[in-house]
């Protein structure tokens, strides 16, 4: 149906995970905020995320140190001020997250007194991760969740969809972003709402891939709305798969943290040999890339289903303590990780690039943030670094909050905004056509557009995603948006752009490897793509 009115407010925050509660609450105390939620409030990225969060507070660590950590991991593509800008705002960050209860683990020092327990992940040079045993996505996501929904000010709207932006140009020539068109999942209707400023805290574009961690609403919704404005975007070609999913046919994105390896997990071949160590000096510690391809080959050198971790040596009690969801989800599927390794396969986990912001989350179109996975800040160059993830959308989310109130002042709403007009379209009885172009998408974009690519699967790759993206756009046009239809039109944007950067990468770098140019330049730079009109 036709909206017939607009909902208005001072934000419009699109994402319900850290980046966009975090900003939510750092704004409310001086605004109206809309926080819009695809699904349940706690169902994103940020619930699930496992192993913690980056900061230095232990004395004998440095900022310099996670700077030079950070810069390593990224390969060469890490924007320098970017970096220091969020290691040197991450202990703040942190202890705004404890002021609002995030009850991070502690342990008792030398004397007997209480401090954080640190623990040490991949590519880090020294223990700097603050945890909530091995769940602190749900430890941050409750805290927060609890907050806004306690909040006077925040107004939450679950199981809404953004559909696209609302923009206009004025008279120089800027785009300006006005709000969003929404669908409802509760009547099915589409609705426009009105804000000053409008945050994109979306999150990634996993789900663009066939096995994935991530949870359904990854769809790459916040990145495909930005180009669709205008917007340009980086370094898409850097997906990161996580190294160690659980291999099981009732688990199919259980992600296994990567702070096993830390407290010293073995990766092994079937047979129980350890080879690691034949990849890399850090063996089971080195960067992610490093681990996802040897497992990637292992695999595909024995023909084997997956390979296996193994943290059995360690005293049953510590591992029941420091991992006891992954130990319970386990044991209920019948492992035992107490006595018995865990199938591992990689997966699609982290999308690196994003929409292009600068240092305040600002993007290209006035009034528009994006904070968290969706944006390219600089801070992950050609891999991201572990527990850098929900550090960005803190720091960035503070950042961004800071610059909308200092703004506050001169922006306000037009007096009518366009609606949103469906009176052409009817309702389609060929879901069946989503469902299989769907599947295509995610089995093609994991068989040509993986953890190994070559020139060519890239070409059969586009070519058959320009074919999706004209079918896709025929169906858009002629039929009422759904749930479905909305997800499947953003992942095959996203998948456009992947695929069109990893085109344009002449060399093997970070997450980004390719049989066609195996070797590193010694210059390189991000790959940036647009900006593009709105179509």
């Amino acid at each position: 149906m036709t909206s017939d009115a607009t909902i208005t407010c001072d934000v419009l925050v699109i994402g319900s995970g850290a980046a966009g509660l975090s900003l939510a609450l750092q704004l409310a105390q001086d605004m109206q905020v809309i926080v819009l939620s695809k699904g349940p409030l706690a169902e994103g990225s940020t619930y699930y995320a496992q192993g913690g969060i980056a900061a230095v507070f232990d004395e004998n660590d440095s900022i310099e140190s996670h700077i030079q950590d950070t810069l390593i991991a990224g390969a060469g593509l890490c924007e320098d001020n970017v970096v220091r800008y969020t290691a040197e705002h991450a202990k703040a960050s942190l202890n705004w997250l404890i002021e609002l209860g995030v009850a991070f683990d502690r342990e008792a020092d030398e004397d007997g007194k209480p401090r954080f327990h640190l623990t040490r992940e991949g590519g880090h040079s020294h223990r700097r991760i603050l945890h909530a045993a091995d769940a602190t996505g749900r430890a941050v996501q409750s805290t927060l969740t609890s907050q806004a929904l306690n909040h006077p000010n925040i107004r939450v709207l679950e199981h809404y969809n953004a559909v696209d932006l609302i923009t206009t140009q004025d008279d120089s020539g800027q785009t300006r972003c006005l709000g969003a068109y929404v669908w409802s999942r509760l009547d099915a209707n589409v609705h426009t709402i009105g804000a000053r400023f409008t945050a994109l805290c979306t999150g990634g574009a996993s789900k663009v891939y066939q096995y994935t961690s991530n949870p359904d609403v990854a769809s790459g919704d916040g990145i495909a709305m930005a180009w669709r404005a205008g917007c340009r975007v980086a370094n898409m070609e850097f997906n990161q798969f996580h190294p160690t999913c659980l291999f099981h046919p009732k688990a199919h994105n259980f992600l296994l943290t990567e702070a096993l390896r830390g407290e010293g997990a073995i990766l092994k071949r079937p047979d129980g040999s350890r080879f690691m160590p034949d990849f890399h000096p850090a063996a089971e510690l080195a960067p992610r890339d490093v681990v996802a391809r040897a497992i990637d080959f292992e695999m595909k050198r024995l023909g084997a289903d997956c390979m296996y971790l193994d943290i059995s040596h360690k005293p049953s009690d510590f591992i029941q303590q420091h991992f006891p969801t992954i130990y319970e989800k386990c044991l209920s599927l019948g492992i035992d990780i107490t006595q018995e390794p865990m199938p591992v396969v990689p997966a699609a986990h982290y999308t690196c690039g994003g929409v292009v912001t600068d240092l305040s989350a600002r993007t290209d179109i006035n009034a528009l943030y994006a904070i968290g996975e969706v944006a390219y800040t600089g801070l992950h160059g050609a891999n991201r670094m572990a527990s850098n993830s929900l550090l960005e959308c803190v720091v960035f989310a503070r950042a961004a909050a800071a610059d909308i109130l200092a703004k506050l002042p001169e922006v306000t709403l037009p007096a009518e905004l366009p609606l949103w007009d469906d009176s052409l379209v009817t309702d389609s009885d060929e879901e069946v056509v989503i469902q299989h172009n769907w599947h295509e998408l995610r089995l093609f974009m994991w068989d040509y557009v993986g953890i190994v690519r070559t020139t060519k699967r890239l070409e059969r790759a586009l070519r058959r995603v320009e074919l999706l993206q004209q079918e896709i756009h025929d169906y858009y046009a002629n039929f009422r948006v759904s749930n479905n239809l909305l997800e499947l039109r953003n992942l095959a944007q996203v998948a456009e752009l992947i695929i069109r950067s990893a085109m344009q990468r002449k060399e093997s770098r970070g997450l980004h490897y390719t049989l066609d140019y195996p070797n590193t330049l010694a210059q390189s730079s991000a790959t940036i793509l647009g900006p593009k009109s709105k179509q």
